[in-house]
């Protein structure tokens, strides 16, 4: 991925959407959105002098908490798209990253969402002071414009309800990032295939949130467990008695 800061701090970047980014109705899968996401993240920080090189060396690192996406018109494979991202600095204890996909002719939005994150001491394995935070993301590096208004929010499964366990996966090679820990990502592919392909196909995604709640590492088991309520499903993992990630997605009617 190439891309370049335009406009007073968005990170822009135009790509071709490829056949293994979409699923059998050739729309973009939301875990090839996820895997976007999170490199422009990366790509921006670095731009502005906060991304993975400079923040290692203070022994420091971003960790993704939470993210809320809507797809209002899933690109299709082979169109051309622009990524969009910028941060719009800290909020409580986060700090929240927004992104758009808009077609690169017409501007019209396609996906949107926004992302939460914190910074975490590699060592202690702790979340930074807020003090501490902002002295490493220069304020002057921040937007204001929303993609969506409202931060995403904390998700859980429904009380008074009784999930089905859909399967367990075990934590391998193909799943840990250079952070050595399994890439959120990967919680989002395991939690879509827990939903049945045919309801997918029917009812393509329209909104997605999930929550990042504690990591695992190599050969960690993981249960997943569904519940589904309509068009709404939730998907939890859980590993050592410990909520790993929770997932609620909306698809449409």
């Amino acid at each position: 991925m190439e891309g370049k800061i335009i406009d007073s701090n968005k990170f822009v970047l135009r790509q071709t959407v490829r056949c293994y980014d979409v699923d059998a109705s050739m729309r973009l899968r939301a875990t090839a959105f996820m895997d976007y996401a999170q490199e422009m993240a990366y790509l921006a920080a670095e731009a502005m002098n906060f991304g993975y090189e400079q923040m290692i060396k203070e022994g420091k690192a971003w960790v993704l908490s939470r993210l809320h996406f809507i797809f209002e018109d899933t690109p299709r494979w082979g169109e051309q798209i622009e990524l969009n991202t910028w941060h719009k600095g800290p909020s409580g204890p986060f700090y929240i990253r927004d992104f758009t996909v808009t077609d690169p002719e017409t501007g019209k939005i396609r996906v949107r969402g926004t992302s939460s994150w914190v910074i975490m001491d590699v060592v202690a394995r702790r979340m930074v002071r807020s003090a501490e935070a902002m002295e490493l993301v220069d304020p002057v590096t921040q937007r204001s414009e929303q993609a969506i208004e409202e931060n995403a929010q904390r998700v859980a499964i429904p009380r008074g309800v009784e999930p089905i366990k859909a399967g367990t996966h075990t934590v391998g090679y193909s799943d840990i990032d250079l952070q050595q820990h399994t890439n959120n990502a990967r919680y989002v592919l395991w939690a879509m295939n827990c939903i049945d392909t045919n309801t997918i196909k029917e009812h393509p995604f329209k909104e997605l949130t999930v929550n990042f709640n504690h990591e695992t590492r190599a050969n960690d088991v993981v249960d997943l467990l569904v519940h589904q309520d309509g068009l709404t499903i939730y998907v939890e993992g859980v590993c050592g008695g410990n909520q790993v990630f929770c997932l609620k997605v909306d698809l449409y009617d």
